[in-house]
């Protein structure tokens, strides 16, 4: 098993910015993608940036060139640095890793979610 920790979520005004952290830890395992999603109040939840291989990204077309995802492999840590906050970005953040334990399989571990509020 895999357990995700989040951290990092919180209030700030528009304009501001916020780092999320996610720590993956438990049962030997390598990660072979890890991401980040949220989830806006009646919406459904969408992707906000992801990362696989060594650097290949991918982001939300809303958010593209305000935030940034890194990846810490030693640590097992993927991180959301968020700059330029908007009141839209207002949601719940998870971050998500897919993750194999030596064999083909892959397995989708989620985090429990951190509140980021973006007041106008």
């Amino acid at each position: 098993q895999v357990q995700l920790v989040e951290s990092g979520g919180g209030l700030v005004q528009a304009g501001g910015s916020l780092t999320l952290s996610c720590t993956a830890s438990g049962t030997i395992f390598t990660v072979n993608s890890m991401a980040w999603y949220r989830q806006a109040p009646g919406k459904l939840r969408e992707l906000v940036a992801a990362m696989t291989g060594v650097d290949t990204t991918t982001y939300a077309d809303s958010v593209k060139g305000r935030f940034t995802i890194s990846r810490d492999n030693a640590k097992n840590m993927v991180s959301l640095r968020m700059n330029s906050l908007k009141p839209e970005d207002t949601a719940v953040y998870y971050c998500k890793i897919v993750a194999s334990f030596g064999g083909r399989d892959r397995y989708n571990y989620w985090g429990q979610g951190t509140q980021v509020t973006v007041s106008s």
